[in-house]
């Protein structure tokens, strides 16, 4: 379940969620850039996630940074559009090897003149 911006919980597809957010006066969250701050856990290391992750925002040309955590979890910030960003998370899950169980996300302030996504070690 997504929670939006404007505070309604949609379970249909994201067309319908955003038709209901612009009748109640909604901003566009697809097409407005922000940031996204994520921690991966699960089967997250040492099974290309950062190598996927890096391809999958260059090839969308979206900003930010993926690096392994201590701990075993994998943190990731991007900033793009919410459709683009979605996008992102969509192409690791797709990973052959990579087991996300759970993840925590949020919104951060967007990094003005960032270029381009970095693997940090």
């Amino acid at each position: 379940m997504r929670q939006m911006r404007s505070g309604y919980r949609c379970v249909v597809a994201k067309a319908l969620c955003y038709r209901a957010v612009q009748a109640a006066g909604g901003r566009d969250w697809e097409s407005e850039t922000m940031r996204k701050h994520y921690r991966f856990y699960g089967e997250v290391q040492g099974v290309g996630f950062r190598y996927r992750a890096s391809q999958a925002a260059r090839s969308l040309g979206l900003t930010g940074w993926v690096r392994n955590d201590y701990d075993g979890s994998v943190e990731m910030e991007l900033q793009g559009t919410e459709a683009e960003i979605d996008r992102v998370v969509e192409m690791i899950q797709a990973g052959r090897y990579v087991n996300i169980i759970d993840m925590e996300v949020k919104k951060l302030p967007e990094v003005v003149g960032e270029r381009g996504f970095d693997v940090r070690m």
